[in-house]
């Protein structure tokens, strides 16, 4: 069973660049930045500071040759006032409480810019998956499940994937919380196969959101997509499905990258023709392109739009005097540091926060709860129509604050969300 611990620590407020900026770290930074600019009551801004609680569990997991290991996983659920939590769950060796709580946060503010009746939610396994062979992957999934059955649940709180699961991760939880709970619960996790409950689309959606997004800031800046040269750091389910759906619309994509390095063609990429991550691994420096670059070239390159989709931290001090692009739409949660900011702000280079620009995963989730709960399935279309809408609302609600105060767009989208949380919070009080 899991236990509800209190943080362990008490955080501060100053991190420097020498330092790894944590997610918790940043995220309480970039709360306080966002209530300097509302009149908001500092006692709902101070319970924000904090998870509602969070969960550490021991997994054990007896190994294929009988041997047995023990992992720790966590569970941080941050806020519920406005409904269930929700939130990905990673099976990553760096996965770390501090981390969950972090990205906790963050998942609050993004579900509250999109305006979803959810909470924010984060959580993991200390373990690295590529180790596990595919039957211990599944059982390590089950006990996790077990651990936190009393955590989870189509009211409570709905995981969904995250780095290192999938949609068979989410199909071993829904399984393994419907046998402990007696009925089948499609709607316990979001991210499944279709064909036991998940929504079409849900897989493609945060690229697609980003590619929304990307398309709806080129216009508000004038800059045509036909006329626009777009990087993207990261070939996986976002950085393909944006670079992909960019291309489709005109944008010229000139470079992507994977972990072993990039790609770089001026001329301009065949990015359905470059194997992503899930149709072949690690296999975009293997593409017969013009250049191939170090990764960190190509946050460098000259061009209209740069997404980083991979990874958190990319984007920092030590490397954003170097960055030449007009515009950045963050495809990865966390990618840009507060230090990288600040230089971007200064050169004038606008960001496009990753609470606004990669929601669409946790936007089509929200779909996929509610075709559970009625058991009714909407079709790729509607999915895809719906989600238009949602993030050309959430745009033109961000925008609003953006043209109305002297702010940056993730200050913009940051006084959005806190602005809805903070007035749920009053109308609901404070239990005493």
């Amino acid at each position: 069973m899991s236990t509800t611990l209190p943080p362990n620590r008490e955080e501060t407020d100053e991190v420097t660049e020498q330092d790894t900026e944590s997610a918790l770290a940043t995220a309480r930074r970039q709360l306080k930045q966002a209530a300097a600019h509302l009149d908001i009551d500092e006692n709902i801004v101070e319970r924000l500071n904090h998870p509602a609680r969070v969960h550490r569990v021991a997994v054990p997991l007896e190994r294929d040759d009988g041997s047995l290991d023990v992992f720790t996983g966590y569970r941080s659920q941050h806020d519920a006032v406005r409904g269930p939590y929700k939130g990905g769950l990673r099976f990553h060796p760096h996965v770390t409480e501090d981390e969950c709580i972090g990205l906790s946060m963050w998942m609050t503010w993004k579900c509250a810019v999109m305006d979803l009746p959810f909470g924010g939610a984060k959580g993991g396994i200390v373990v690295n998956p590529k180790k596990l062979s595919d039957d211990e992957k599944e059982r390590l999934t089950r006990r996790f499940t077990q651990e936190l059955r009393d955590a989870i649940g189509p009211m409570q709180d709905i995981p969904a994937p995250d780095m290192g699961t999938d949609a068979q991760t989410m199909a071993w939880i829904m399984d393994a919380y419907s046998m402990q709970e007696g009925e089948t619960t499609p709607g316990v996790v979001t991210g499944k196969p279709p064909v036991i409950g998940g929504s079409y689309g849900r897989e493609e959606a945060p690229g697609r959101s980003v590619a929304i997004i990307t398309r709806l800031a080129c216009d508000y800046y004038d800059m045509p997509l036909s006329d626009t040269t777009v990087a993207v750091q990261g070939f996986g389910s976002v950085g393909a499905n944006a670079a992909r759906l960019l291309d489709s619309w005109g944008a010229n994509v000139v470079a992507v990258s994977d972990v072993n390095g990039a790609i770089y063609d001026p001329d301009g990429l065949d990015t359905h023709d470059v194997p992503t991550h899930e149709e072949e691994p690690e296999a975009v420096m293997k593409y017969d392109a013009p250049q191939k670059l170090e990764n960190h070239e190509l946050l460098e390159l000259d061009v209209d739009v740069l997404i980083p989709a991979a990874i958190g931290n990319v984007l920092t001090e030590d490397n954003a005097d170097n960055v030449t692009a007009d515009l950045i739409i963050e495809g990865a949660n966390g990618p840009t540091t507060t230090g990288a900011d600040k230089i971007f702000e200064a050169k004038g280079i606008h960001v496009i926060p990753d609470i606004l620009a990669n929601a669409g995963g946790v936007t089509v989730s929200y779909f996929e709860w509610l075709q559970d709960i009625n058991r009714r399935r909407w079709s790729l279309d509607r999915v895809n129509e719906e989600l238009e809408t949602e993030m050309n609302t959430a745009w033109e609600s961000v925008k609003e604050e953006f043209d109305t105060r002297d702010v940056s767009w993730r200050d913009a989208a940051y006084i959005v969300g806190l602005r809805r949380i903070a007035e749920a919070h009053q109308a609901r009080g404070v239990w005493p």
